[in-house]
This record gives C-alpha cells, structure tokens and sequence, in this order.
C-alpha cells in the first residue's frame, strides 16, 4: 500500500516538473523572440525614421516593445532564467532590421513579413501544446493568443505594403525564416 501511494506521489511530482519545464521554456523562447522583434524594429526606425513608413513602423514597434514588457513580467513573476542568448538577439535583431531597411522600405516589411509568419506559426504550436495541458496557465494562453493576434496583423500589414515585389523576395524571407526557427529552438534550450 504504502509503495503505491509513494508511486502515485512521485507521478504527480514528475507531471508538474514537466508542466513548469514547459511554462519556462515557453516564457524564456517568448521574451527572447519579442527582444529579437523589439530590435528588429528598432533598426527599422533607425533607417526609415524619417519616412513615409515610420507611422506605420512604429505602431508596429509599441506593440512590440508592449509584448517584451509582458514577457519580462512573466520571466521576472515565474523567475525564469532568461536564454544565454539575448545580448547576441539583441544585436542580430538590430542588425536584421537596419539592414533589410537599408535594401528599402519594401526589404523591411518583406522581413516583418517573414518574421510575423514563423512568429504566428510559433504562437499556434505553443497554445496547441498548453490546451494538452490539464494545468494549463490561462494567463500565458490570453497573452499569447493576444499577441498572436497582433503579429498576424503586422504580418498581414506587411503584406499589404507590396512586399512580394521586393527583389529576391522568396530567398530573403527564406533565409529570414531559418534564422527565426534556428533562434528558437536555440533559445529552448539555452
């Protein structure tokens, strides 16, 4: 009787490990992408600041910088180590964005284009994951939902701007998509 008991303990122990494993790896992967998208944004601004584009930009950028205050929120309540990485995202994110600028208005929405397409796709598999969940957070799902939302939206806007007319469309955003799955899946883990 007594073994039995024991066992059922350490089973319930073993699923909620694995359910705080994945609300930390959901919030560490989360905060650094919205650090990624916070300075994907901010080289954005740096180039097309003073152009036609910089209303639109920028709305795009204070819901940006709206979801990395969250996500800092969420690292700081659910004390999360945050991913060894950010330093690296917070540069290559400036650098992604100051640079498909640099190639013109319709590069930079190209980018946000690709960027928001594995965002959302990103978003989709971690509320599929937490409905798996019995205990799941509710909280984290209405963030994520939200901010899913709104990065179809930037995406859609992108869209919008004409960015399939930029030159080599198909391989700058192709090549965009690999670095955002490659960061991701760097930032699980460490």
């Amino acid at each position: 009787m007594f073994s039995a008991s024991r066992k059922n303990i350490f089973n319930i122990k073993n699923v909620r490990t694995k359910s705080d494993a994945t609300l930390n790896q959901i919030i560490r992967v989360d905060h650094a992408g919205e650090l990624g998208a916070d300075r994907i944004y901010a080289g954005q601004m740096a180039v097309l600041g003073t152009t036609s584009k910089a209303p639109l930009i920028k709305h795009m950028w204070d819901q940006e910088k709206h979801h990395r205050a969250t996500f800092e929120d969420l690292i700081r309540k659910h004390r999360v180590r945050p991913t060894v990485m950010t330093p690296i995202w917070n540069v290559a994110g400036f650098m992604l964005g100051a640079g498909t600028a640099l190639l013109g208005d319709k590069a930079a929405m190209a980018c946000t284009v690709a960027v928001e397409t594995v965002i959302v796709d990103h978003y989709n598999d971690q509320l599929r994951t937490l409905l798996e969940n019995p205990d799941c957070n509710k909280e984290l799902m209405e963030v994520i939902t939200k901010f899913r939302d709104e990065e179809q939206e930037h995406h859609d806007t992108g869209i919008d701007q004409g960015t399939k007319q930029t030159p080599f469309y198909e391989a700058l955003t192709t090549v965009i998509k690999t670095g955002c799955k490659v960061a991701i899946e760097i930032s699980k883990v460490i």
